[in-house]
Formats: C-alpha cells, structure tokens, sequence
C-alpha cells in the first residue's frame, strides 16, 4: 500500500466578490488575518490572506459578481448545494469573544456564542455573503484525540472506523517518474519575482 499523503491544512478556500475593497476592510482590517498575495489585471484580481501558518483563505474578484444571499448556517437546503459555512479556528475563548466585540462595534450582525460542546462558536457573514463561523476548542473533549460517533443511524462507510479503508478505489500503477513531473506555469508567476523585493510590501 502506497504512503499515506501528508495534509498540512487548506492552502487556501477560493471565494469570489464584486468588491475587494470591502473583502479587504473586512478580512484584513476587521478580523486581522494579514494580506499575503495579490494578482490582478483588468476584470480580475485574486488576493490571498493569511488565517494561519498554513492556511489562507483567497477572493477572486470578478466584474459583475454579487454578493450570495444569506442562508442560515447549517440550514438544510433543496436542489444543489455544495458549500454551508466555513469555520475558522481560534486558540481559546478569550479570542472568540475578542471577535465577537469586534465584529459588535463594526456593526456586522454577529450570533450569541453557541456550545456544541466539543466547541464553542460565534456565526458572521463577510461582505460577499459568505457564511462564517470561528470556534474556539473545548480542551477536555478533543475529537481529533478520541474520535467518536454519536449518529443514531450512520452510513455503513462510517462504522468501518476513522482512518481510511482499504479495498474501495483501485491503486494506482507505477510511480510519475521523476522526469516526467512537471509543474505548468499559472497565475503567480509574476510574484516570484518580487516576492523579497521591499519596494513591493503585501
């Protein structure tokens, strides 16, 4: 069996806004997650700001594009649907309540703070309609540590355990060897370049 892959967090969640004025008001100088990358030409731009050593959240911003209409967090919904809420982690309650005075006094409407008992959690929505969550840990009942199952009737894939199972998906064949793996240029190619010159801060 092949070596399990490393995660080392979400690299970035790709949002869309018409506005990135506002998603920078809101994201870099509300919340205080630092604006690390910034790519535009006419019609386009896609900033990246930073949640976390190893985690950003990123906006494209699109000529046209309105902000999605508010639906309740975790509200169930008909038809497609790919996308609830997203939920930012915090180190402690005192860092939660810290965003919710500040999200207070901004005057973004902002949830009471809700126990689920593993977590306790305030609930926002950004500029662009995108439904927030930020959670503090609840030290003494870590899932991550004891994973555990409190489903009434869980799918027959959840009872087989939590790591992952064996024998559902093929294997894949020999290696890319190492000649062949090439990286194709994208957008960002025109950070590397000025990316530790000091006359271009982010």
């Amino acid at each position: 069996m092949p070596a399990p892959v490393r995660f080392t967090g979400v690299n970035h969640l790709a949002m869309a806004t018409g506005d990135m004025t506002a998603t920078i008001r809101f994201w870099r100088d509300l919340l205080g997650m630092r604006l690390v990358a910034g790519l535009g030409r006419p019609g386009y731009r896609h900033y990246f700001f930073e949640i976390s050593p190893n985690d950003m959240i990123a906006f494209f911003e699109w000529d046209g594009a309105e902000p999605i209409p508010e639906k309740d967090h975790g509200a169930p919904v008909r038809g497609p649907a790919a996308f609830d809420h997203v939920s930012f982690g915090v180190a402690t309650e005192d860092d939660l309540w810290t965003l919710k005075d500040r999200l207070d006094a901004a005057g973004v409407w902002v949830s009471e703070v809700v126990d689920h008992g593993f977590i306790h959690s305030i609930y926002a929505f950004d500029p662009n309609g995108v439904a927030i969550e930020f959670s503090a840990p609840v030290p003494e009942v870590d899932v991550r540590a004891f994973p555990v199952l409190a489903d009434e009737h869980p799918p027959a894939a959840a009872l087989e355990g939590n790591g992952p199972q064996p024998g559902h998906w093929p294997e894949p064949g020999a290696a890319t060897p190492p000649e062949q793996r090439t990286a194709h240029p994208g957008d960002g190619q025109q950070l590397v370049g000025i990316i530790t010159d000091s006359t271009h801060p982010v």
